[in-house]
């Protein structure tokens, strides 16, 4: 006898299953209200106290929308106090989750046609165009206002750096360039200080970047570290004329290395490396010199020439204490941000403007440095002040 063949309807279950989460949410929050609702009143149903500060006078609905699906929750009404509910904000009626997605889906370039049948489809609950500009607003107000925070301690140490993204103008297709900056606060963590859109990364846009951050309170710093990006190294000087310039060895060697055959890359790569593995600057600077002489004698002038005008930028870093040189030598603090950000916008593509590229990039930015990268001690700064004594 053959085995029976035993069918089902997948979709079916799936949505039997979404069902019971959403009937479980709903349950439980409202448990969760009509508890906090005694806890106010201080009494019981029923229940006769000299505790008793108000009484129940039933439930109004309400909907709310969640990653599983509109729920139906029971307000309890109270005579005598307000019902103020810390499980559900007064006014609020879609969880964060679903409240960022919507923001997300806005400073993307998603039109609000596209977010109302959108999140008809996720949640069970559309928006309307209202909703999306309130929240388009309230995501605004919040970043911009971390944005431009004050800077109220000194930062000896800043990894400054600029991300390109593409933006929609007059019909065209043109890049954006949104500038970053990281600080190593007094203490040793590190924070996002700065970020702001810039057509290009001339010398006028860092020269304004770099002024902005010291209106806002920047001070302290030693040493800025990034790559030869034009325009760079003259605005740190002009701007900050007491601080060092650090050029990340990362960029250096791809540069280098740009003018060398695939060949004899590996063997190139590792003549740089050993200049930054020296225990001095002058032995670093005669390294370089003899690495120098070495691709002249593989017939790699280029090469040559580029390590010979580059090499003193990537030296600064040895007059800071030794403990800090691996980290300090490289943006690397930075660069991992960078690809933190071009990973979550590579999915839009082009924005449709400027501020909406620079919004996404600082919510970005802050959602990472509210989580525990901003939470790690990243260098022994007392170190610097030890050094200086």
């Amino acid at each position: 006898m053959s085995n029976p063949i035993v069918s089902f309807d997948e979709e079916a279950v799936k949505s039997e299953l979404r069902e019971l989460v959403r009937k479980t949410i709903e349950e439980t929050i409202n448990a969760m209200l009509d508890e906090e609702a005694d806890q106010l009143v201080g009494a019981g149903p029923y229940e006769r106290t000299d505790e008793r500060a108000a009484y129940r006078a039933g439930h109004y609905e309400r909907g709310f929308s969640t990653t599983s699906g509109q729920v139906t929750l029971k307000m309890p009404k109270l005579k005598g106090m307000r019902f103020a509910t810390a499980v559900i904000e007064r006014y609020k009626r879609r969880e964060t989750s679903v409240e960022e997605a919507i923001i997300e889906m806005y400073l993307a370039g998603v039109s609000t046609r596209r977010i109302e049948d959108v999140s008809e489809i996720l949640w069970g609950a559309g928006v309307s165009a209202g909703t999306v500009s309130n929240l388009n607003d309230k995501a605004f107000k919040a970043v911009d206002e971390w944005r431009c925070r004050p800077l109220t301690c000194e930062y000896p140490y800043v990894y400054v750096d600029g991300i390109y993204l593409k933006r929609s103008w007059g019909g065209s297709y043109e890049n954006v360039a949104v500038m970053v900056a990281i600080g190593v606060n007094e203490d040793g963590y590190r924070e996002v200080i700065g970020c702001a859109e810039g057509f290009t990364e001339s010398s006028e846009c860092w020269r304004d970047f770099l002024s902005w951050l010291k209106s806002r309170g920047l001070r302290g710093v030693r040493m800025f570290v990034g790559d030869k990006a034009a325009g760079m190294v003259g605005s740190i000087a002009e701007v900050f004329p007491d601080a060092k310039y650090q050029r990340c060895t990362v960029h250096f060697y791809r540069n280098v290395l740009a003018k060398v055959p695939k060949s004899k890359r590996s063997q190139a790569a590792a003549m740089l490396k050993a200049i930054h593995a020296m225990e001095s600057r002058e032995a670093a600077a005669a390294k370089a010199e003899a690495v120098a002489d070495d691709l002249e004698s593989m017939r790699l002038k280029e090469a040559a020439k580029v390590v010979r005008g580059g090499y003193a930028e990537t030296l600064a870093y040895c007059e800071m204490p030794r403990e800090h040189w691996r980290r300090i030598r490289t943006n690397n603090a930075i660069e991992r941000l960078n690809r933190e950000i071009r990973r979550r916008t590579r999915v839009v593509g082009t924005f449709p403007d400027g501020k909406s590229a620079l919004m996404l990039v600082a919510a970005r930015l802050k959602y990472v440095a509210d989580s525990e990268w901003g939470s790690r001690r990243y260098l022994d700064v007392s170190l610097l002040k030890e050094q200086s004594c």
